[in-house]
C-alpha cells in the first residue's frame, strides 16, 4: 500500500473523530465548562489516542475548546463579550453573502432555497428544534454558496460551528422560519440592497433572543448554554 493510500484512511478517522467531538459541543452533550479526557474518548469512539488528540487540537483552534494544561482540556465558556464580537462578524459576512447572492441565483439556486425553506415548514410545524438548526444552517450556506466569492467561504468556514451553536440557542422557530422567508423574498427579487438589510436585520434580531437566552435581560457576566 502507498504512503497515499494510508494517508487517506487516517485523514477519514481524524475528520469523523472531530466532528463527531464538535456534534456533541454543538448539541449540548458536552456543556462548556466540560472536561474532555483523551483515554475516555478514545474508548468511546473506537480509535486511538492520536485522533482524538488530533482533533483536540483543531477544535481549540476553531474556538470551541480550551486547553489548559497538557491534561486538562475543557470546553471554551463563552463570555458575552465572545458572542457579540460573533455576531458583529456574523452581520458583515451574511450581509454580503445576502447581497451578492441576489445579484447572482439563478433559477435552480433559487428552487434550491425554496425547498429549503419547505423543509423548514414542515419540521417547524413538528417542533423539531435539532432539525430545525440543521436547515437554518443549510440555508445559510447555500445562500455562500450562491454568493460564489470563493474568499467569503474560506473566511466563513472556521466560524461554521460557532454560528450554528448561536443560531441553536434561538427557539422563536416560527419567527426564524419567517425572517428566513423575507430574506430569500429578497434574494429572489435580485435587489442586493434590499438583501443586505434583510440580512443584516435577520442577524440582528438573532443577536438580541441569543444575548437574552445565554445572559438574560441584564446580560452581565458569563453564563454558558444549558
Amino acid at each position: 500500500m502507498s504512503s497515499a493510500q494510508e494517508h487517506r484512511p487516517l485523514a477519514a478517522t481524524r475528520e469523523r473523530v472531530r466532528e463527531a467531538v464538535r456534534e456533541r459541543i454543538l448539541t449540548g452533550v458536552l456543556k462548556p465548562g466540560d472536561r474532555l479526557v483523551e483515554r475516555e474518548l478514545a474508548e468511546d469512539l473506537g480509535v486511538s489516542r492520536v485522533p482524538v488528540r488530533e482533533a483536540i487540537r483543531s477544535l481549540e483552534a476553531e474556538g470551541f475548546l480550551v486547553v489548559q494544561s497538557p491534561r486538562r482540556v475543557v470546553v471554551r465558556q463563552l463570555a458575552r463579550v465572545d458572542v457579540e464580537e460573533l455576531f458583529d462578524v456574523r452581520e458583515a459576512l451574511e450581509s454580503l453573502a445576502a447581497g451578492l447572492a441576489a445579484e447572482r441565483a439563478g433559477k435552480p439556486e433559487l428552487r434550491r432555497l425554496e425547498r429549503l425553506l419547505a423543509e423548514s415548514a414542515r419540521v417547524t410545524q413538528r417542533g423539531d428544534g435539532a432539525r430545525i438548526t440543521v436547515l437554518n444552517t443549510r440555508l445559510h450556506d447555500e445562500i455562500v454558496a450562491i454568493a460564489g466569492n470563493g474568499l467569503l467561504s474560506r473566511v466563513i468556514q472556521p466560524l461554521e460551528g460557532r454560528l450554528r451553536w448561536l443560531t441553536s440557542q434561538n427557539e422563536h422557530w416560527s419567527d426564524l422560519l419567517d425572517e428566513h422567508r423575507k430574506l430569500v423574498g429578497a434574494i429572489t427579487s435580485g435587489d442586493a440592497g434590499r438583501a443586505r438589510e434583510y440580512a443584516a436585520e435577520h442577524v440582528r434580531v438573532n443577536r438580541e433572543v441569543t444575548l437574552r437566552a445565554l445572559f438574560g435581560d441584564g446580560g452581565e457576566g458569563e453564563r454558558p448554554a444549558s
